[in-house]
């Protein structure tokens, strides 16, 4: 009776804590590559095709909760950021073919005030998220990296545009610095000048991120963009388009 409790015990821990090791994103890895084009263009038909592989990964996710104590930080930003944009493509699938993220608020209820990005559809563990919990709980407020807003893809053509690869603990920090500098050398989404720089929304509404240890949006973008902005440069934010990234 006691080994059984004591056994009892052990896996309410487990479950309590979250899995001691983090899982492979290998099969998301294969469906970004197979569906995603370089220019992170993506194929929604394929993934509904691909929806039992697509359920499989999104059911490792659920089932292994990030262990704040035995998962690096890597290991935790790779998770969260692959949840967020699987679980965002799967979103999509189940209410395809849409124009915009945002028609599925018409499809479903939703609380006054709320958006879509607010419905808890995603159980992890004994939890349960929205997109927003994930980008600004999860991520945002846990890691302070203004990073992730080039890696969170909302489905829409004015989002940084969706890597065609998993995110992994080993790769992560290139990775981050890199999808940095697609998104601003995009002309779609930032048109980067000396003196008159026309950059994305993002930066607008998430102000605050790119402005720590007080530093200047300027300088936060002139750390990733080939052209470097003026202090002195008028600035102008680039209307937004929500329309589908397919």
């Amino acid at each position: 009776m006691k080994k059984i409790l004591l056994t009892l015990a052990l896996f309410a821990t487990l479950v309590s804590f979250g899995q001691t090791k983090a899982p492979f994103h290998d099969i998301w890895n294969t469906l970004l590559k197979k569906h995603v084009s370089k220019q992170g263009k993506v194929n929604y038909k394929g993934f509904i095709s691909d929806s039992m592989q697509l359920n499989k990964y999104l059911k490792t996710i659920c089932e292994n909760k990030p262990n704040e104590k035995s998962w690096s930080a890597n290991e935790q930003k790779a998770y969260w950021i692959n949840a967020y944009n699987a679980f965002t493509i799967k979103l999509i699938t189940q209410y395809y073919p849409i124009k915009s993220i945002n028609d599925i608020g018409s499809k479903i209820k939703i609380a006054s005030g709320k958006t879509v990005w607010d419905i808890k559809f995603i159980k992890i563990g004994t939890n349960n998220f929205s997109l927003n919990d994930i980008e600004h709980t999860q991520l945002r407020k846990t890691f302070g990296d203004a990073r992730f807003h080039f890696v969170l893809v909302c489905a829409s053509k004015s989002c940084p545009i969706l890597l065609n690869e998993a995110y992994t603990s080993q790769k992560i920090e290139n990775q981050l610095d890199e999808q940095a500098k697609v998104f601003l050398g995009d002309k779609l989404r930032n048109d980067i000048s000396p003196d008159k720089p026309k950059i994305s929304k993002i930066f607008d509404w998430y102000n605050m991120d790119f402005k720590l240890n007080n530093t200047s949006i300027f300088d936060y973008i002139n750390k990733y963009s080939t052209t470097k902005i003026k202090s002195n440069a008028t600035v102008t934010y680039l209307d937004y388009s929500w329309d589908l990234n397919e």
